[in-house]
C-alpha cells in the first residue's frame, strides 16, 4: 500500500475540518419531525422527515411533501429536547412548508443564497435519513439549473434552478439542510423524486430571493399568493432570424388556453409564443412563473407574442391562483 503524501493528508485534514465545522454549526438547528397521517386506505400511518430552525422562537422550515396530510406532530432536536409543532403554512408548488414548535429556545440557522453556488463547490447535507437523527453527509454541487415538477392536486408547476448534489440523501433527509462551507443553508433537501434517492444523485430546493418570499408569506399568512394566466405551455426555440431580431433564443409556447381565464380574455391562442412580459424576457416556463408573483395579481401586463410570422402585443390581467 502506497503511503499518503503529506500534501494528501493536509488536503484531507482541511476537508474534514470544513465538514466538521459546518456540522458543529448546523446540527443544533436541525430537527427530526414525526407525526401521524391518514393514508389513502384510511389507515393511520407514521410519517417522518427533517426540518431546519429559522428563528429562535419556534419557526421551522421543511419540505411541503414531508408534512402533507398532517397539521401537527413532534419535533426532536439533536440534544434530545422535544416539542410539539403545528403546521403554519405549506406551499406544494415550491415544496416548502413552515412549522411552529412550542418553544422560544431554538438555535436559528443562517440562510444563504443559492445564486452564488458554483458546480464543484463543497456542500454538506444534514437531516434524519431512515430515522437516524443528526446524520451528516458531504459532497459537491454536481449541477445547477435542474428542475422537477410539483403539483397541489389541481395545478402543476416546475421548480426551477434545483441544486443537484452527490451528497448522500435517503428517505427522511427531506426537509433537512443543504449547507455551504460556511454553514449557511442554501437548500432544503428533497426526496420527492423517489427514484433518485440513494443513487448518488440528490436534489435540493434552492434558498434564493423567490424562496425567501415564499417563506415570508407562509410565516405571515400561511399561504402563498400567485398570479394566474390560465395557460399550459413549454419552452420553444425561436428560428435563427427571429432569435437574432429579438435577442433571445427561446420563448414560451402556449399549448392550451383555459376557457374564461385571464389568458383567454386577453386573446392568447394555442401556438402563440410569449417572448416578453412588460420589459422582462421570457425564455422558459420557470421565468414566466416567477413573474406571476403576488404583485402581478390585478396588474396590467403587456405580452410580446409571436403569432405566425408576426409580432403582436396583448394586455393581460392575471387573476389570483385559487388556493
Amino acid at each position: 500500500m502506497t503511503p499518503r503524501r503529506p500534501s494528501d493528508l493536509v488536503a484531507l485534514d482541511a476537508y474534514s475540518k470544513v465538514v466538521s465545522g459546518v456540522a458543529s454549526k448546523l446540527l443544533p438547528s436541525i430537527a427530526s419531525v414525526g407525526f401521524e397521517r391518514r393514508g389513502r386506505n384510511g389507515r393511520i400511518r407514521q410519517g417522518a422527515g427533517s426540518a431546519v430552525a429559522i428563528t429562535s422562537d419556534g419557526y421551522l422550515l421543511t419540505s411541503a411533501h414531508v408534512v402533507a396530510g398532517t397539521s401537527s406532530g413532534r419535533a426532536v432536536l439533536g440534544d434530545g429536547r422535544a416539542f410539539e409543532f403545528s403546521r403554519v403554512g405549506t406551499d406544494p408548488l415550491s415544496d416548502l412548508a413552515v412549522l411552529r414548535a412550542e418553544t422560544d429556545e431554538l438555535t436559528a440557522a443562517t440562510l444563504g443564497d443559492a445564486e452564488d453556488l458554483r458546480v464543484g463547490q463543497l456542500v454538506v447535507a444534514i437531516g434524519s435519513p431512515l430515522g437516524f437523527a443528526g446524520s451528516v453527509s458531504a459532497g459537491v454541487v454536481s449541477a445547477l439549473g435542474r428542475s422537477f415538477p410539483t403539483s397541489d392536486g389541481r395545478v402543476r408547476r416546475i421548480i426551477d434552478n434545483v441544486i443537484q448534489t452527490d451528497a448522500a440523501l435517503h428517505p427522511g433527509n427531506s426537509g433537512g439542510a443543504l449547507a455551504d462551507s460556511r454553514g449557511r443553508v442554501i437548500g432544503i433537501n428533497t426526496a420527492v423524486v423517489g427514484s433518485y434517492v440513494g443513487t448518488g444523485l440528490g436534489l435540493a430546493v434552492p434558498i434564493n430571493t423567490a424562496a425567501r418570499r415564499i417563506v415570508g408569506s407562509l410565516m405571515n399568512r400561511g399561504r402563498v399568493r400567485r398570479g394566474y394566466l390560465g395557460i399550459a405551455g413549454g419552452t420553444r426555440a425561436l428560428p435563427p432570424r427571429l432569435a437574432t431580431q429579438e435577442q433571445q433564443p427561446r420563448g414560451v409556447e402556449v399549448s392550451e388556453v383555459m376557457p374564461d381565464s385571464p389568458a383567454a380574455r386577453a386573446g392568447l391562442r394555442p401556438g402563440d409564443v410569449i417572448l416578453r412580459v412588460d420589459d422582462t424576457s421570457v425564455s422558459e416556463v420557470g421565468r414566466l412563473q416567477s413573474i406571476l408573483s403576488e404583485e402581478s395579481i390585478g396588474a396590467d401586463l403587456e405580452l410580446r407574442v409571436v403569432r405566425g410570422a408576426s409580432i403582436t402585443r396583448l394586455l393581460v390581467e392575471p387573476a389570483e391562483l385559487a388556493s
